[in-house]
Order: structure tokens, then C-alpha cells, then sequence
């Protein structure tokens, strides 16, 4: 379904940021796929359907920020690592945002269109006691500490299975 697939227990954001600047109608398929369905695995910035809301601890979130942070530098050609750090803060800010409202195990969806103005995007949660693989379940469960705040991640990467037009 995409170019490059999330893997699984990595940590998602949005990623609606890689998307700024272009036109959704000249995006190749599974780019447009991850356009309208993605979220954005920070570290193989790869593409995920789905996400899992986990309990994060601050040095969790900062971890995270660092690490988009150097992504955003190394892979989106970011001035440097301050301007970087600020928006990787925005987006880990957007990311905690989206998970607050919801235990964890619950999983995400996104949907995003674009008009000729703007992009809209919605998040839905699909909630439910099934919900995550007991590999997963354990891994969330190891990283509760103490004041854990929720944010995302990767519950399953989709994998790349037609090829392209």
C-alpha cells in the first residue's frame, strides 16, 4: 500500500508535513494513499493505516523530539537542528494531542483531503478491549513509569504489496 512501510512499535506522528507543497492530484498512488491514511513512523519514515495510543514518559517525548528532529534535518532538508527541534516539538505536541482523549490500546485512523485551500484531516478511534497484539501489549506495558502522558505509535506497519502505476 506504500512506498516505504512503518514498522511495528515505532513511534507515529502525523506526518501530514511531508505532504506541504504539493499537489495531492500529482502524488503517485501509494503516495496518495499515505496522503489520505498515513501516519508517519519517526524512525524508518515509513507509513502505518494504524496507530496505537502507549503511555510516554517526558524523556520518552523528548527522545522522540530529537529523533524527528534529526529527521527532519537529515531527510527534509531543515536549516538546522533548532528550527528542526521546534517543529518536531509542534508535531509531537499534535501527536500527544490526538492520544490524550483516549486509553491506551486504542488504535487511530486518519483520513485527510485536500481542498484548493487547504487540507482537512480527521482521526478516528477504534476502541475495544482486542484491540493490539500481546507482543505489543507487553511493549506498552514496559514503558509505563512514573506521570506517563499518551502518545502514538506504530501498532502494525502496512506492507507494500502491488506496485506502483
Amino acid at each position: 500500500m506504500f512506498d516505504v512501510p512503518a514498522m511495528p512499535g515505532e513511534w507515529a506522528v502525523s506526518g501530514a508535513f511531508r505532504f506541504c507543497g504539493q499537489d495531492p492530484a500529482e502524488l503517485s498512488r501509494k503516495a496518495r494513499a499515505a496522503f489520505r491514511s498515513g501516519f508517519l513512523g519517526v524512525q524508518s519514515w515509513g507509513w502505518s493505516t494504524l496507530a496505537q495510543i502507549v503511555p510516554a514518559t517526558e524523556d520518552d517525548c523528548q527522545v522522540l523530539i530529537e529523533l524527528l528532529a534529526r529527521q527532519l534535518v537529515d531527510r527534509f532538508g531543515a536549516p538546522d537542528m533548532a528550527i528542526a527541534r521546534a517543529a518536531a516539538e509542534e508535531e509531537v505536541t499534535f501527536a500527544q494531542s490526538l492520544a490524550r482523549t483516549r486509553s491506551a490500546r486504542s488504535l487511530r485512523s486518519t483520513a485527510r483531503a485536500a481542498t484548493a485551500t487547504s487540507t482537512r484531516a480527521s482521526v478516528s478511534c477504534n476502541c475495544g478491549k482486542g484491540s493490539g497484539t500481546a507482543r505489543h501489549s507487553r511493549s506498552w506495558k514496559s514503558r509505563m513509569m512514573s506521570k506517563p502522558t499518551a502518545i502514538l505509535t506504530i501498532l502494525m506497519g502496512a506492507r507494500s504489496g502491488s506496485s506502483d502505476e
